[in-house]
């Protein structure tokens, strides 16, 4: 294999998979990416068995071939060579030769023979969603995924496809709760029972999505969501397992209700919970008539507390929150006016922006 590829090429190809290759060496083989030539292109191949991406670029071939490399090492000599083209040539030991004027290095590479094979799609099975509303969706449920490794059905996004609703996610860690509809109008077909996609894979998702504004494809093909834009295509293997029933999360016959303005309750919630308890991040809302004292405490730091007039006519409540939760909740919207919702300390909080049904975040209390 001998090419000649510009350096703003070859850095899009490789940078795309840096957050896919293993890292953490349980198989050796994939901190590397494939690289092989097809008639005028360069293509790339990078999986985790989990995450796979493969993407290709038209660049100038001398000779055909392939070969595994470090996609880390490529990545970085690319970073600090000079703008213009960069010569990849194969050597006789699956080393890949890197050469751009007097400079020259070889990196070790493995036989493209022992990188896995990447999986198999029909593409007939795709359906069409703005890019954005993806992004959007994604950014306003990912934040509730679980951490938790043995809750395994809740280290992901639930997705449903739906021709009476369009799209719908949820995210859940046990402690909060976020949801989000999206009706394009366009929907020909269901899902079935829903899908339930990795925080890694969404992530992912997220980067292809970055600066897009037009139409990508996506599919569900048996334990697999693919998508497709231009000549990248994602493969991401979704988690086996039952996701739970969400609707049942959703607090109804909230007698409670006030407006606020997003920015200052984030500020304020900032400013309170920097002397909050740093593992629980704790803060107290106070609601009262005309008046939302937000108060945090902790023996070793201090304490601190602020008022925000509000118009509020309903019941006295105080009941504690992680401030954390809250926060990513209120930094996840853009619209000037939240209303917030409560029955009472025992009872989980309800977030929405104002007048916006599609888009609702569930907290649940803490004990203060």
């Amino acid at each position: 294999m001998k090419l000649e590829i510009e350096k703003k090429e070859l850095l899009n190809l490789i940078g795309k998979t840096q957050n896919i290759v293993e890292k953490r060496n349980t198989m050796p083989v994939l901190v590397n990416v494939l690289l092989e030539t097809q008639a005028e292109h360069l293509k790339v191949f990078a999986t985790d068995l989990e995450v796979s991406l493969t993407d290709e670029v038209k660049v100038k071939v001398h000779t055909q071939g392939k070969v595994a490399v470090s996609a880390k090492s490529l990545f970085e000599i690319a970073k600090k060579l000079s703008d213009g083209p960069i010569q990849l040539i194969k050597k006789d030991n699956h080393w890949l030769e890197i050469k751009q004027g007097k400079y020259l290095s070889k990196i070790v590479g493995v036989s493209a023979d022992d990188y896995p094979i990447f999986p198999t799609y029909n593409p007939q099975s795709f359906l069409k969603i703005n890019a954005q509303i993806l992004k959007e969706m994604i950014d306003k449920t990912i934040y509730s995924v679980s951490n938790d490794e043995t809750r395994y059905h809740l280290n992901g996004v639930f997705f449903e496809m739906n021709t009476s609703f369009g799209f719908k996610m949820v995210a859940t860690d046990g402690h909060r709760m976020s949801l989000i509809t999206r009706n394009p109008g366009s929907l020909k077909n269901s899902l079935g029972q829903g899908v339930i996609i990795p925080r890694k894979g969404l992530y992912e998702v997220k980067k292809i999505l970055e600066g897009i504004s037009d139409e990508i494809e996506i599919a569900i093909e048996g334990s697999q969501f693919i998508l497709k834009y231009e000549s990248t295509l994602l493969m991401i293997r979704l988690i086996e397992g039952k996701y739970p029933n969400y609707q049942q999360f959703i607090p109804t016959k909230l007698s409670n209700k006030v407006s606020l303005r997003r920015e200052s309750f984030l500020m304020s919630l900032e400013r309170v919970s920097l002397l909050a308890n740093q593992k629980s991040k704790a803060v107290l809302l106070n609601l009262t008539k005309g008046k939302l004292e937000i108060s945090s405490n902790n023996p070793e730091l201090g304490d601190a507390k602020e008022e925000i007039e509000i118009d509020y006519e309903g019941q006295d409540i105080k009941i504690g929150f992680n401030a954390k939760y809250m926060m990513d909740i209120l930094t996840s919207m853009n619209n000037e006016i939240i209303d917030l919702e409560l029955n009472d300390q025992l009872s989980p909080g309800l977030v929405r922006p104002q007048g916006d049904q599609s888009y609702t975040c569930v907290v649940m209390p803490m004990r203060i």
